[in-house]
């Protein structure tokens, strides 16, 4: 399966969207332009109630694009150190789809919902699964087996509902994204 590493060199893709999906449109459509080739790309964001929804679109560039994962959960335990643990609800939310092959781009989006743990736990994942709680496992997100949490996540659920859509809109046997 071609990946951007079989391309070395191309121009990273901008995402100045105001929404997951034109992120990840505007990525997709780039990508595609720049190879030819059918594209699959996302955008995704952690979306925090008591914080109106950030970081949301701006999850990996909260605090600074440099700014390093451990510092971005700082950032967040912080802003919520006076919340209420009941009221930390949040959710990881992806947006993905696919262009190139037909006229229209194939949207799917996934979503889990979860609460802002008090304290990080857990070595596996990465950006702030280590804060992410999941109520229905009993752990974050960086505690689950690497498996359990691609059948849990927002990223797995959005991937797999697009690819049920591929399945369904006639997309050639064996094209690859």
């Amino acid at each position: 399966m071609d990946t951007l590493e079989s391309f070395p060199g191309l121009p990273e893709s901008p995402e100045t969207g105001e929404t997951y999906l034109e992120n990840a449109l505007q990525k997709a459509r780039h990508y595609h332009e720049l190879t030819g080739m059918p594209c699959l790309a996302d955008d995704s964001g952690l979306e925090i109630d008591a914080l109106d929804g950030a970081p949301g679109l701006h999850s990996s560039r909260y605090g600074g694009a440099e700014t390093p994962h451990e510092e971005k959960i700082r950032l967040v335990l912080e802003a919520l150190a006076q919340v209420p643990e009941s009221e930390r609800t949040a959710r990881f939310r992806c947006v993905a789809v696919a262009v190139g092959l037909g006229p229209e781009p194939l949207v799917s989006e996934g979503t889990c919902p979860g609460r802002i743990a008090l304290t990080p736990a857990g070595c596996g994942g990465f950006g702030y699964d280590p804060i992410f709680w999941v109520p229905s496992e009993g752990a974050t997100m960086a505690e689950l087996p690497e498996g359990r949490k691609h059948q849990i996540s927002h990223r797995g659920l959005a991937m797999r509902a697009l690819a049920r859509r591929l399945q369904g809109s006639g997309a050639p046997k064996g094209k690859r994204l």
